[in-house]
């Protein structure tokens, strides 16, 4: 393995505190030396202009292998990590079969090694089958390499289950990430309660439906002492039992999609040539598109610290499942392509974030919820590098994306911001992505 000096660009690290311009220089797939570098390199890649950052981590995808390969495979979906800037992904557990034993988390292990592509970190299920009737064998998950715990998909609607769960998951010294939703307040719902749904005439999931049970989760993970986070947070209820949560000292969590931080429900008012409302499926995922407030909420909460990352979600479904009536159509959207961009496009350059804030958010922050040694550019830390151009101006097309899925509510929309190269573990794999 050669030596890679990257140099001359803004080095964004806010593991280290460091942002400035200096050079990065790899070897042996290590951070060997960050500053003014005066050794030679086998390759060198110039930076000026571009943002200079740790591999981008995604702490919320969903790859679909084994059950759904169709639609998404290990490897197609960590090519799209890294045509999207990142470095590592942690996978969701509601795979068919689910997630729920040791030769289902190496499973996946065993498969991004192959693949060649972004580290994938496997999440457990919480409960057996994802039922939520009986608690899956934690200790053996953690042990086949499991990084936390999800239903992801599905709540854990018993509260004295989901306090075992954080209870061993505390003796594990492993996060349990809650799906928070109360199924008898959105059964049945298929966009958020408010104007949308009254003049769409769709049944409505409430705001209430997530923050209730955040709130619940909040409290087990107060009485256990265990380690909380809160997936795809899309209230401003939500934000506020968190900060308050945080502010007493719970060890609790939060992320937030690039698409509930940028996008409202009033997306699905959305009309054709014909002012013919479209119903337009690219809209529907759970949580919901929420109210402006909402979305004010969530990023007042990247901003003062509520809310620690940001996520895709990314969830791919066959054009079969989207190409139907609103309330029959899948939830959920990709976003390991677009994430980026829509980050620096709606929320850096606009001033919402500066760009310390939004690389901790999807950096070092995921990386230390995970429990991984990545997320930053320290001397001796792995050498997951992405490279920014700011300034890159493109066209979303998901026709052209690495992901085998198409269900992306930002197709036609115009951005800024790309990765322009991508290192994991010292070896450059964007752009020589085959």
């Amino acid at each position: 393995m050669g030596t890679i000096l990257i140099k001359g660009g803004r080095v964004c690290d806010p593991a280290s505190g460091r942002d400035e311009r200096a050079d990065v220089l790899i070897r042996a797939g290590k951070i060997a030396e960050v500053g003014t570098v005066k050794a030679g390199a086998d390759e060198v890649i110039d930076a000026a202009g571009k943002i200079v950052c740790p591999g981008l981590i995604d702490m919320h995808v969903h790859l679909r292998e084994p059950g759904d390969d169709e639609v998404e495979t290990i490897a197609s979906g960590a090519a799209a990590a890294v045509a999207g800037g990142f470095t590592t992904v942690a996978a969701m557990p509601n795979t068919d079969p689910p997630a729920d034993s040791a030769p289902g988390v190496e499973y996946v292990a065993l498969q991004a090694r192959r693949a060649g592509f972004a580290n994938v970190c496997p999440v457990g299920t919480i409960t057996k089958g994802r039922k939520g009737e009986e608690l899956a064998e934690l200790g053996v998950l953690s042990r086949a390499g499991a990084v936390g715990f999800t239903d992801d998909g599905d709540p854990v609607a018993s509260a004295e289950l989901m306090r075992r769960a954080l209870e061993y998951a505390a003796m594990l010294e492993k996060p349990v990430l809650t799906h928070a939703e109360d199924r008898q307040l959105s059964a049945g719902g298929v966009i958020h309660e408010g104007l949308a749904s009254a003049a769409l005439g769709l049944a409505a999931i409430p705001a209430a439906s997530e923050s209730i049970a955040v709130a619940r989760d909040i409290t087990l993970a107060e009485m256990t002492g265990a380690r909380l986070h809160v997936q795809h947070v899309s209230v401003a209820a939500s934000v506020d039992e968190i900060r308050r949560a945080k502010a007493r000292g719970v060890h609790v969590t939060a992320e937030a999609t690039a698409h509930h931080l940028t996008l409202t429900d009033e997306c699905l008012l959305e009309r054709d040539e014909n002012d013919i409302l479209t119903f337009n499926t690219k809209y529907k995922m759970n949580p919901p598109l929420r109210s402006q407030k909402d979305v004010d909420a969530l990023r007042e909460g990247l901003r003062d610290g509520a809310i620690d990352c940001i996520v895709s979600d990314h969830a791919p479904h066959s054009a079969q499942s989207k190409s139907v009536e609103f309330p029959e159509a899948s939830f959920g959207v990709i976003g390991l392509e677009t994430t980026l961009a829509v980050v620096i496009t709606e929320l850096i350059k606009p001033g919402v974030l500066g760009w310390m804030e939004a690389v901790a958010a999807l950096t070092v922050n995921p990386a230390r919820v995970l429990g991984t040694p990545k997320g930053t550019l320290a001397v001796g830390a792995d050498a997951d590098v992405t490279l920014i151009d700011p300034d890159c101006e493109w066209t979303v097309d998901s026709g052209a994306f690495r992901s085998k899925s198409r269900n992306t509510p930002f197709h036609g929309r115009r951005v800024k911001g790309k990765a322009v190269c991508v290192i994991v573990g010292g070896e450059v794999k964007l752009p020589a992505l085959a």
